[in-house]
């Protein structure tokens, strides 16, 4: 049977500049190529998680201009539910603007508009599906959700930003990567549900109440761009908890996943199928 997942969260539309290096504080860099995807990441792990075969329902908001049907649209065509994207007549829909350079590496800025305008009294009441919720919308709206959902929950504390103890003591499954499990210390591993933390081109570790239990490093790939790769982790990770694959099968799951990510530009178009996820693992 499919995971029923909602997510909660973000809806960008990237306008992504491809350049030879990444520009240092004060420089400017020419000669690049601009693009634009749908993205933000609520958006990204709730359209990774459907391209995995969950069901999927998104919730977050747009603004009532042209970028709102580009933001959605791969998730719109892709079946996912948006009954519950709404409409902010006050705010635009979000924008992303991303420096991504030849070698993968990229550098990003986010205009919130909608998604900083969720406030917690525009959840329509508890979630009873899987929750999967990250850190691009108000704080509050994020632990309102999680504290009041009743199923399982998966945070992805992305972009690093202070939180209550009550979230992280309600998550099933705590995401980080390398500099964010720094900001964050000790305090994810005292929530009772498992910590990844991500690695880059190394892989991921799995703990539980600071003790690893499981390791898995990503298949070897030509790294494109690296945007959308944490995100279709989560998204993997969670899918295949829901699953009810072992600790160390849905590490390496997601390992792939994100590593497949890597190797197509772009956010949301990368986000890979679960037949070309398999078949990497296989080729392996």
């Amino acid at each position: 049977m499919s995971a029923r997942i909602t997510v909660l969260g973000s809806i960008n539309l990237d306008f992504v500049a491809s350049c030879e290096t990444l520009p240092s504080p004060g420089e400017t860099v020419t000669g690049a190529t601009l693009a634009r995807h749908p993205g933000g990441k609520g958006a990204n792990q709730a359209l990774a998680a459907l391209r995995l075969g969950a069901k999927v329902t998104l919730i977050g908001r747009v603004g009532d201009d042209p970028f709102a049907g580009e933001a959605l649209a791969l998730l719109k065509a892709g079946g996912a539910d948006l009954t519950h994207v709404a409409v902010d007549p006050k705010e635009p829909t979000a924008i992303a603007l991303l420096a991504v350079a030849r070698s993968g590496e990229n550098q990003i800025v986010v205009a919130s508009g909608a998604n900083g305008a969720f406030s917690p009294d525009l959840l329509a009441g508890p979630i009873s599906e899987a929750l999967i919720c990250q850190l691009e919308m108000p704080i509050e709206t994020v632990t309102k959700a999680a504290t009041e959902a009743t199923g399982f929950v998966c945070l992805n504390l992305a972009p690093a930003y202070p939180v209550p103890d009550a979230l992280l003591a309600r998550a099933d499954l705590i995401v980080v990567n390398e500099g964010e499990a720094a900001t964050y210390g000790d305090r994810i591993h005292q929530a009772q549900g498992l910590v990844a933390i991500t690695l880059g081109k190394r892989g991921a570790g799995l703990f539980k109440a600071g003790r690893q239990i499981a390791a898995a490093t990503p298949p070897s790939v030509e790294v494109v761009d690296t945007t959308g790769a944490g995100d279709s982790f989560v998204a993997a990770l969670t899918v295949a908890l829901l699953e009810g694959q072992p600790p160390a099968d849905a590490l390496a799951f997601a390992c792939a996943t994100g590593a497949l990510t890597c190797t197509v530009a772009g956010a949301q178009p990368s986000l890979p199928h679960r037949a070309a996820v398999e078949a990497l693992m296989a080729r392996a």
